[in-house]
């Protein structure tokens, strides 16, 4: 189950699905008032969707909420451009969608530009911003992004590892704006 929660792109690296969909719903209420219930409701239904692989289904219900800004619903619209879920695979789409996320604080999201920058899909292959997505991503709670921050890393020089890391660190501080 845990693979699969990451695949979709949710919120945080968790077991507890209960437990995470009931945050996100006190969150979103508490945020958003009642327009947040219905965001969580159609987020809740794009992942119920999801997890029984109607991808068809699961777009309906992410795309509109994915434009009004959130975060976890951009992140898991990049996973499934990312895997071709439902759609045409495109990586260019899978980047637009990760990066709005991302720009959000959204780990998953910044994990998926860390790959995408790593394998060059969807844009220039690029190890120093490959490295610095996966390390925000890290220091976000991401737990597999240190696998692939280390991956990365090994196709590194040292300066290039430093200039990364200067990166995530001046993009942190920029609150994920500009980088």
């Amino acid at each position: 189950m845990y693979f699969l929660l990451f695949k979709l792109g949710f919120l945080c690296d968790c077991f507890d699905m209960k437990q995470t969909l009931a945050m996100i719903s006190i969150f979103g209420a508490l945020i958003f008032g009642s327009i947040g219930a219905v965001v969580v409701a159609d987020f809740e239904a794009g992942f119920a969707a999801a997890q029984k692989g109607d991808y068809a289904a699961a777009l309906r219900e992410w795309t509109p909420i994915a434009e009004q800004g959130l975060a976890a619903a951009q992140s898991n619209l990049g996973v499934m451009y990312f895997e071709g879920q439902g759609v045409l695979q495109d990586y260019k789409t899978a980047l637009k969608w990760y990066a709005l996320a991302a720009n959000q604080g959204n780990a998953p999201a910044q994990y998926g530009l860390g790959q995408l920058y790593h394998n060059g899909r969807g844009v220039i292959q690029d190890y120093i911003t490959a490295h610095m997505w996966a390390n925000i991503a890290a220091v976000n709670g991401s737990e597999i992004a240190p696998k692939l921050r280390n991956a990365i890393a090994k196709e590194m020089t040292p300066a290039q590892i430093h200039a990364a890391q200067k990166r995530a660190k001046d993009c942190i501080a920029k609150n994920y704006k500009g980088c």
